[in-house]
């Protein structure tokens, strides 16, 4: 099951101090419903996945989907570092601390984990009191209100990476019911959610089948070089239209007089460019050659590997735009239709033909002017252009509709998931028993058994430092002197007197 952000509505859960609790709940934070909570360690990894029975240390994608994935993990680089505190066991609820924004502070039960895997320092470990449901506690920690809550709280310089503290998760509020109802919400949500997200697994297979299938379009329309038809004009890109590079970006076109927007990278989808985060730089020379018209094909130059050459045609909108060197324009000859060069540039993003003419650096891929300008073009008769183009289009419509449906039945299952948890933590969910044990008792019952647990760590902690002095001792060569005992530098109060031992020699 995927992590819910939540926006409050029909996700908002109860809120301390707006809504009353049903009779026998009570109010607790995060912390005060564990017995422990730990903070993972850095360790020294291999750029590989941790055999079975190598120790290995858990990746935050282990705990992202909802799912606990001991696959995801890394081998240990030196086994000596080992240290047993910080190996995972079944009935852990770990959390991810640093993940991207969406992830960031996802919850996961630990049902069943192999010996010798680790908890990293980007993961936290809770322990709930055995009053506890697991299960209902991680249910809560994935609801929206919470997830709002880490969204607030969570910290970072990366667009897209995200630190949450201990103390800001343990300070999360909790509408705490009895541990019996813990139990019935625990068991309805499971059965409700499992059902959700057997739909959640079709849509995302369907999503699959339609992303193959605008594909197959796309290469339908124009096939393979050696099947072209006879009348079709085999061409180069370079020999079809012109090929640009746009501008590069510099310090000192920051501000100026003639500040015009641009696009970039980042605003090139296929067949869609997205101008709501347009950035400007000064033009006070060059506008004229940089500047985009009407029916301008601009292509990504710099990608990652399977989107390098993602295409979209600039229509227009807005007006006086124009591009950097992140993209390549493409302007089509008088007997290439606009239209028609998208659609051969869209063919080659999905037959994998750019990604055989990339140079990549620095972990981006580059498709170069040079080796564009050299990629097959073909070039029908107008009236087949013109044909050709309808025909796809249509195509690629009733396959937008299905895009369209999926995404509305994925809408539905999210608004489900987030009324479901909302029912459950306003008490709504199922129904209440008077004879149930109030929250407030076992909630005293925790705090007895978090001080318990305390008082047995210190007690551990003393043993193992008087088992080091002792192993210390040990060590030591027969008949080595033992240190001198520290002189003290304190004085005595006035009127009183020490005896120094004094030592003669003959």
């Amino acid at each position: 099951m995927s992590v819910d952000s939540g926006e409050g509505g029909v996700g908002a859960a109860p809120i301390e101090g707006e809504v009353k609790l049903p009779d026998g709940w009570a109010w607790a934070t995060v912390g005060e419903v564990l017995v422990r909570s730990d903070s993972g360690k850095s360790f020294k990894c291999e750029p590989r996945p941790a055999s079975p029975n190598e120790w290995g240390i858990i990746k935050v994608s282990a705990m992202t989907w909802g799912e606990f994935r001991a696959i995801e993990n890394k081998a240990l680089l030196d086994s000596s570092l080992v240290n047993p505190d910080y190996e995972i066991r079944a009935g852990d609820v770990l959390v991810s601390r640093a993940n991207t924004v969406d992830y960031v502070g996802a919850p996961v039960l630990v049902e069943d984990v192999r010996p010798g895997l680790l908890l990293s320092d980007k993961s936290l470990r809770f322990t709930p009191g055995t009053a506890i449901n697991r299960h209902w506690f991680v249910h809560w920690l994935r609801s929206p209100v919470v997830r709002k809550a880490i969204s607030a709280k969570a910290s970072g310089t990366s667009d897209s990476m995200r630190n949450i503290s201990q103390a800001d998760l343990r300070a999360i509020k909790i509408p705490l019911p009895p541990t019996v109802e813990q139990h019935r919400i625990a068991d309805a949500l499971g059965a409700r959610l499992a059902h959700l997200d057997e739909i959640d697994r079709f849509i995302a297979r369907a999503r699959t089948h339609s992303a193959a299938l605008r594909k197959q379009i796309l290469l339908d329309a124009i096939p393979e070089p050696d099947a072209w038809p006879e009348e079709w004009q085999a061409r180069t890109v370079d020999q079809a239209g012109t090929v640009a590079l746009g501008r590069a970006r510099h310090p000192d076109w920051h501000t100026g007089p003639k500040m015009r927007p641009y696009l970039r990278v980042a605003n090139v989808f296929e067949d869609r460019i997205d101008t709501t985060s347009l950035m400007e730089m000064d033009f006070s020379e060059g506008f004229g050659k940089y500047r985009l018209l009407p029916g301008d094909v601009l292509l990504n130059e710099g990608q990652s590997p399977h989107l390098v050459g993602r295409p979209a045609m600039y229509k227009g909108i807005p007006e006086g735009v124009a591009f950097t060197n992140s993209l390549l324009r493409f302007r089509a000859d008088a007997d290439v239709l606009p239209g028609w060069a998208l659609l051969v540039f869209r063919r080659h993003l999905h037959a994998g033909r750019f990604m055989r003419e990339v140079r990549i650096t620095t972990n981006i891929a580059h498709l170069s002017s040079s080796r564009l300008k050299a990629v097959e073009f073909p070039v029908p008769p107008l009236d087949e252009q013109r044909r050709l183009i309808s025909e796809t289009k249509g195509r690629l419509a009733r396959a937008d509709r299905l895009k369209q449906l999926l995404d509305s039945a994925e809408t539905h299952t999210t608004g489900l998931r987030r009324a479901l948890l909302t029912e459950a933590f306003a008490g709504r969910l199922v129904p209440q028993d008077p004879q149930d044990e109030p929250a407030e008792d076992l909630l005293k019952r925790i705090r007895i058994e978090r001080e318990a647990a305390e008082a047995e760590r210190r007690e551990a902690r003393r043993a193992a430092t008087k088992a080091r002095r002792r192993e210390k001792q040990a060590a030591k060569p027969p008949g080595a002197a033992s240190p001198p005992a520290p002189v003290s530098r304190t004085p005595l109060p006035e009127g009183e007197q020490t005896i120094l031992s004094l030592e003669f020699t003959e």
